[in-house]
């Protein structure tokens, strides 16, 4: 994959040329985030890297819309809600739960886990298999449910 900062400089553009600010100051914060990551590595910026920091900048934004929502402020909450829907578009699809199930029950079989002790490893295995597509919750979830059951 070219480097994610191509594709956003590119969208940051066209939003620009649509009159789309709430957008442009969308894509910029995650421009800001990928170039401060690139010079804290070092390095450029690969797509678990770019992963992380959109899912991140959309956690950031739901933790604010329920804050907002808390204090009575709608209007904030709903453009922190909008800002996140822009952010989702660069991640790939989620996964569904149903296979997550599927996985985490085939690597349960093969390395025999069980109780508590078995979510560290699954929590691993499952974050490097799923990254970008699905949340820790989810997996954490579902392993217990595949332990417990």
């Amino acid at each position: 994959m070219a480097e994610p900062r191509e594709k956003i400089e590119q969208d940051m553009k066209a939003a620009m040329k649509a009159g789309e600010k709430e957008k442009v100051a969308t894509l910029r914060l995650l421009l800001s985030a990928i170039t401060n990551e690139r010079i804290r590595a070092g390095a450029p910026v690969d797509e678990a890297g770019f992963l992380a920091l959109v899912q991140k900048a959309i956690k950031q934004r739901a933790e604010s819309a329920e804050q907002y929502r808390n204090g009575g402020r709608e209007e904030l909450a709903t453009k922190e809600e909008r800002e996140a829907a822009l952010l989702e578009a660069y991640l790939p699809a989620a996964v569904p739960e149903a296979e997550i199930r599927t996985a985490i029950e085939a690597f349960v079989a093969e390395k025999g886990l069980s109780g508590p002790a078995g979510i560290g490893p699954i929590m691993k295995e499952m974050l490097g298999r799923f990254a970008g597509r699905t949340d820790g919750g989810t997996i954490n979830r579902i392993a217990r449910d595949v332990l417990a059951g």
